[in-house]
This record gives C-alpha cells, structure tokens and sequence, in this order.
C-alpha cells in the first residue's frame, strides 16, 4: 500500500487527466455536412470513478453548462473538476477544475481557465483568445507569463474533445486538430483503432477505442518508455466517452463511467 500511494504521490494528476481524457482527442476532421448536429446540450453530466493501479483514488466530473457571453459572443461552457477521495486526501490532496468557452459554431476557443491545487501545487491560469492577431495569452494567478501565436480554428484541450465529438468515426482513421494549452500551439493527432463491444458496471456497450500519439505530451508520459493511453467512446452519435486508461511507468490510471444524467437519447 505504501508503494502505490508514493506513485499517486509522484503523479502530476491535472497532466493525467488531461492527457487521459482531453488530450486524447487532439483532433478535428472536416464535419460531414450531412451528419452535423450536436450530440451534447447544457445540463449533461458524466461522472466518472478514477482508480491508479487498482487503488480507488476519485472521481472526476465532465458537465456541459448553460451558456454564456464571452466578449460579446455566445458560448458552450465545458467543466471538468476531479477530486481525490477521503484515503488519498490524507496523502496528496486533489481539488482540480477546468473551465472552457467555445463559440456555438463549435469552430474555436474563446477562453480557458484551470484551478489547479495537488498536494503543495497550486495554480490558477487563465488563457484568453485574441482572434484578431492569432495569439493566446497566458496567466497565472492573474501574471502574464506568456504569450504565442495560435493557428487558425485551434481549441483549447477541453474543447476539443467536445468539438470530436461531432465527427464520424472511421477504423483506421488518423484525425488531427491544432489544440492550445496557452504555452504552446501544436497539431495533434489520433488514431480509431478498432470498434469493440466493453463491459462497465452499468452494462455492455458498443464503442470505438481511440489512441492519440504521445509526441507533445511531456510529464510522466515522456518518462515512459512503453507509455499508452486509450479511451473508448459510445458508437452512436453522441460519442460518450466511456472509459479511460493510461500506461506509464509508475502504474496504470482507469476511470469508468458511472453515472450520466442529461444525455441526449441516441
């Protein structure tokens, strides 16, 4: 037991999280005319149970919100927040939170906030878009402490897994996207590995497995010889992510879906 908390220790889990169930999705393919529309609406909500090598270590909420103005422009806004449980507490206490604003056209990011508090780690950053010069600016506990150029339609990482989600699938297929954290503008990519049939405490469900590559994401990953992250969303139109799991040196993330209110019926 001793060891495994040490590894929860060692783990950064807003980079986690991140690259488990938001970087996964570095992607953006041309929408099919025919099949757009939008599969998520304000008040959905997906919970999710967070394990590290087997040891129950949180959970982690994905919810769309009602919408909001943002420098006069209407806009989806996208929560994720997770949270250690009691045990881990004690050890390495979790308190996270990500705020996202896109247009309605689902087309760029307008603003991104994280609340970051991990164990002694604090942070509290916020990117602004600035679409008429093509550049991002980044705070930390209101500092600017940089700023970059950002290419055309790029999302912040929360946004664009949202945005994937008005794709068609396709086996085989390599989607990509330019995705912004606010420190760096880069294309990233994802590979539809195989459609399959998996089975969660709430039943069986046919899903697509998705694998991004690793190249941007640093961190433990870049530590890890063999490191993998997979997720599995929903095969119907709503693309629901389903479970998540990740492979680094220091053990194996799983989170798994729980509980989903608000979803829109396939």
């Amino acid at each position: 037991m001793r060891k495994s908390t040490a590894s929860i220790n060692r783990c950064d889990w807003i980079r986690i999280i991140s690259a488990t169930f938001l970087l996964i999705l570095f992607c953006r393919n041309e929408i099919r005319a025919s099949s757009y529309e939008i599969p998520f609406a304000p008040g959905e909500k997906l919970t999710f149970q967070l394990s590290w090598s087997f040891i129950p270590a949180g959970e982690a909420v994905l919810e769309v919100m009602p919408t909001k103005t943002i420098d006069g422009i209407q806009a989806y806004h996208f929560v994720l927040t997770a949270k250690s449980n009691p045990f881990v507490d004690v050890f390495y206490k979790v308190r996270d939170r990500i705020d996202a604003y896109v247009d309605l056209n689902m087309t760029r990011s307008l603003l991104y906030k994280k609340e970051q508090h991990e164990g002694n780690t604090k942070r509290d950053v916020m990117v602004n878009f600035n679409w008429d010069n093509h550049t991002a600016q980044y705070f930390n506990f209101s500092k600017m402490e940089k700023t970059i150029a950002i290419m055309p339609r790029a999302f912040d990482p929360l946004s664009v897994f949202f945005y994937s989600r008005l794709l068609d699938l396709k086996v085989d297929e390599m989607i990509t996207s330019p995705v912004t954290d606010g420190k760096k503008c880069i294309i990233g990519k994802a590979k539809i590995v195989k459609k399959e049939k998996i089975s969660l405490a709430n039943g069986t469900h046919d899903a697509y497995l998705l694998e991004p590559e690793l190249e941007h994401i640093g961190g433990v990953f870049e530590k890890s010889e063999d490191a993998k992250i997979q997720l599995w969303v929903s095969a119907d139109r709503r693309r629901i992510p389903l479970k998540i799991k990740s492979k680094v040196v220091v053990g194996s993330f799983v989170g798994e879906l729980i509980f989903a209110e608000g979803v829109r019926t396939p």
